[in-house]
């Protein structure tokens, strides 16, 4: 009787050490990939941190030091709008703003798109080193344009104070000919949410590129080849006003290189209300439409390739 119950206990203990545990959460798996967001956002001294000092690094030791990223913005808008206001026959003292904020918000989109690509590559030593979510390379790379968009801001300060009289009445035109208007009113605050949808959507195209980037490395050349395409097919050294005057209202496919860019209406829900102009319903909403459909296609690469950024980097 005693061997039988200990041959008994013996096998329980058996079948219970043989039973399986709880299966933790696998590398590709959607809490991982929220966790990893989460906790980037919670770091933030860190990355904001990073990011701030990139901009120091990179002027260090100049005399003006990030006043340089103002100067050069003030410099280049000037010369491409005094150039192409006498191209286009235009007013300078509407042209200008519109070149110079349109101008502010592109630097934005390129530089999320050029250095987001590059985000987890130059961030290699670290990501191998240091653990730390994905995400906080990500908001590295955003902060760090952010922080350069802001400094571009005072460039366009210096440009409504000298050219108020002429964006703020309204009926004003950006071209000879072109469609009046409303002038520059409280609805300039509208900018601010649009810049918030650009920094949002920022995220998940420097996620997505980074990550892709990381395995193919021929994804940041392409970008900067496609980049001066991309520039002047996009409307910020030329208007919209110029296709409709020389070809009509008819809706024909020179219309639709505006209108299949998305980066135009990136651009215009921020542009728009910095200049008085004439705002659209339609720009936001496919703007909405870009954030939704770009953030889901990088939440799947982010839950299926996060493990395997530090062996491609």
């Amino acid at each position: 009787m005693q061997a039988t119950s200990t041959l008994k206990a013996g096998s329980e203990d058996t079948v219970t050490a043989a039973a399986p545990a709880p299966a933790a959460p696998g590398n590709r798996s959607w809490a991982r990939a929220f966790a990893d967001l989460r906790n980037g956002f919670r770091q933030r001294e860190l990355w904001s941190h990073l990011g701030w000092q990139d901009i120091k690094q990179r002027y260090r030791r100049s005399v003006l030091g990030p006043l340089w990223i103002t100067l050069s913005m003030g410099i280049t808008a000037l010369g491409l709008g005094l150039l192409y206001s006498q191209l286009f026959d235009s007013q300078i003292g509407t042209f200008l703003p519109y070149i110079t904020t349109g101008f502010i918000v592109w630097h934005f989109l390129l530089g999320n798109l050029t250095e987001g690509a590059d985000t987890f590559i130059s961030n290699e030593g670290l990501i191998k080193h240091l653990p730390a979510p994905l995400s906080v390379y990500v908001l590295r790379t955003v902060w760090r344009q952010t922080i350069m968009f802001g400094h571009n801001l005072i460039v366009y300060a210096l440009m409504i104070a000298v050219f108020w009289g002429s964006i703020s009445r309204p009926g004003y035109t950006i071209t000879q000919g072109g469609i009046p208007q409303p002038g520059l009113d409280w609805s300039a605050l509208l900018a601010i949410p649009g810049f918030a949808l650009l920094a949002l959507n920022a995220g998940w195209v420097v996620l997505l590129l980074g990550i892709i980037s990381t395995r193919f490395r021929d994804i940041p050349q392409v970008i900067s080849a496609l980049i001066n395409l991309l520039f002047f097919m996009t409307p910020i050294v030329w208007s919209t006003d110029i296709l409709k005057q020389r070809f009509g209202d008819t809706v024909d496919w020179r219309d639709l290189i505006a209108e299949l860019n998305p980066l135009y209406h990136f651009i215009q829900i921020v542009r728009a209300p910095l200049i008085g102009n004439e705002q659209s319903w339609h720009h936001w909403v496919i703007v909405g439409g870009i954030t939704v459909v770009g953030w889901a296609l990088a939440l799947v690469v982010l839950r299926n390739y996060r493990s395997r950024v530090s062996y491609w980097v």
